[in-house]
């Protein structure tokens, strides 16, 4: 059996040609089915049970409440802690009395456990190279008469030193031969620094400190040595699990570490387990090195882990939660907001439209000068009076949202009002609001189809907006735009970025190919291009 709407054939010939566009058809196959879904949340992710069996009896607390005196005896009337009632005696130990928890048995309000977190219980020594660090103090004709930490550059004793020329030890390029002899002419020079090279091929940078002009040239300048250490020289890791044994292999730089300087390093992996240390320098193999001692903890927000697939947000709450409740959130809001404001909009543009003259240059100019109000400055106001609602966003957007497709239908009844059916339905007598509502409107409907996916997007996206901002729906309720705001105050947490901004660009997508599909079905040319 046919719907009825299809039986008109201009309306079936539409829909042919719309179900024809396989991508805007599918897209909108996809959003029915995620919205669909989303309705019922409560049953795909929550902290309450879907069904409980219990001494006998069957219990829904995801449809009924039942009060903790109900499995307890305690008299208490307040919700049951489920998931810890779960793992008490009664259900722990007798097998006819379980539980059957939803897919993801988390709610977007609830906080989580961070000792529910299985984290590995180690702690990982880090030995990162440091970079070693001399100065040399030079005449004019590069002759050494000083130096500081020196020896790893010249493998020689710094008493040695004192005499012999620089170009001895290092081929100087003329860029630090130049950048030093105006030093030397006591003119000012900026920092800057040069990679040079000793006799063996290795790669040192030397740098010239900043050099402001004097009364009296300076005698001798001081060049700096840093080594370059290479990206092929990482830093090495060691994990030491509660037996204090490190996780290593033998050509590790741990069995390079003499035995003292190891009962060091595991007596500071030992108060690790207990409480934060700080970084201990040590010396191996004659190379400078830092050790740092890293335990993870749960601090929320947190990465994505078995339990939780798209991360934690900073408040504890389960990411993937609240992106579904906020999709339900989101949609119902724009099917809302599109709604009633293509409802006001039709009815002032029929209004307007048909009897026009003096009363359409008086609505006009009224609905100018109320679209000229400042939108989020009203929502503030009316936000910090009455407070932050679903209720009050979805009125005051609604307010506004409207007047855009009041002017297509406005022009449509401008258009349409002098066609021969409606002076035709006049001159039989035929009631004003009949001829708008029964004869004009279903000839000017064709804004109000084509625009109202694109409404949607809209609207789903000045939601997100709203919250990332602060001025959309009271905390704590589940949105992708309060995820997106949280994303800017953890920058690190990519889950927080990368997962509502997905969530948000595919439903806006999918949107848009619905749009334009219909937009292509109402097209009087099936195929048309721009020239």
């Amino acid at each position: 059996m046919k719907i009825r709407i299809l039986k008109n054939p201009v309306t079936r010939k539409r829909f042919l040609r719309f179900k024809s566009m396989k991508r805007a058809y599918l897209s909108l196959w996809i959003i029915c089915i995620l919205y669909g879904l989303s309705l019922f949340s409560e049953v795909i992710c929550s902290n309450v049970p879907l069904y409980v069996k219990y001494n006998g009896r069957s219990y829904f607390p995801v449809i009924t409440y039942y009060s903790e005196n109900e499995f307890t005896g305690t008299g208490r009337q307040t919700r049951p802690n489920y998931r810890l009632l779960n793992i008490s005696e009664p259900f722990a130990e007798n097998p006819d009395n379980f539980m059957i928890f939803p897919l993801i048995p988390f709610s977007p309000f609830e906080s989580i456990d961070p000792r529910a977190i299985a984290i590995p219980d180690e702690v990982e020594l880090k030995l990162t190279r440091v970079p070693q660090i001399g100065t040399v103090d030079i005449l004019q004709d590069f002759t050494i008469v000083r130096t500081q930490s020196i020896d790893f550059f010249f493998n020689e004793p710094k008493n040695v030193l004192n005499g012999e020329n620089l170009e001895k030890y290092f081929s100087m390029p003329d860029s630090i031969k130049e950048s030093i002899a105006v030093r030397f002419a006591n003119q000012g020079a900026f920092f800057s620094e040069f990679t040079i090279q000793d006799h063996s091929g290795n790669n040192i940078l030397a740098s010239l400190a900043t050099f402001r002009p004097r009364k009296k040239p300076p005698g001798k300048i001081r060049v700096t040595f840093k080594e370059i250490i290479s990206s092929s020289s990482p830093s090495e890791s060691i994990k030491f699990d509660r037996s204090l044994k490190p996780d290593s292999n033998g050509n590790s730089i741990w069995y390079q570490i003499t035995e003292d300087e190891k009962q060091v390093l595991i007596n500071y992996v030992q108060a690790r387990f207990k409480h934060s240390v700080e970084n201990y320098p040590i010396l191996i193999d004659h190379r400078q090195h830092v050790a740092s001692f890293n335990k993870e903890e749960v601090r929320f927000p947190y990465p994505p882990v078995k339990d939780h697939l798209m991360g934690i947000d900073g408040a504890g709450r389960d990411v993937l939660a609240r992106i579904i409740y906020g999709l339900r959130i989101s949609l119902t809001f724009g099917l809302m907001l599109v709604g009633c404001s293509m409802l006001i909009g039709v009815m002032a543009g029929a209004v307007q439209g048909y009897y026009a003259g003096k009363l359409d240059i008086t609505a006009q100019r009224l609905i100018e000068i109320w679209s000229a109000l400042p939108f989020l400055y009203v929502m503030i106001l009316m936000g910090s009076i009455y407070g932050r609602s679903f209720s009050l966003l979805l009125i005051c957007y609604g307010l506004f949202n409207w007047v855009g497709i009041s002017y297509y239908i406005r022009a449509e009844f401008l258009s349409l009002r002098k066609r021969p059916f409606v002076e035709a339905a006049k001159c039989m007598g035929v009631p004003s609001y009949k001829i708008i509502f029964k004869h004009i409107l279903p000839n000017a409907m064709v804004p109000v189809i084509t625009f109202f996916p694109f409404f949607l997007v809209g609207a789903i996206g000045s939601l997100a907006a709203l919250d990332y901002l602060g001025f959309g729906l009271p905390p704590p309720t589940p949105s992708w735009g309060e995820l997106l705001f949280q994303a800017q105050q953890y920058r690190w947490a990519w889950w927080l970025i990368l997962y509502p901004s997905l969530a948000l660009f595919t439903v806006m997508l999918l949107g848009v190919f619905v749009g334009e599909g219909v937009r292509n079905a109402y097209d009087p040319k099936q195929y048309s291009r721009l020239q």
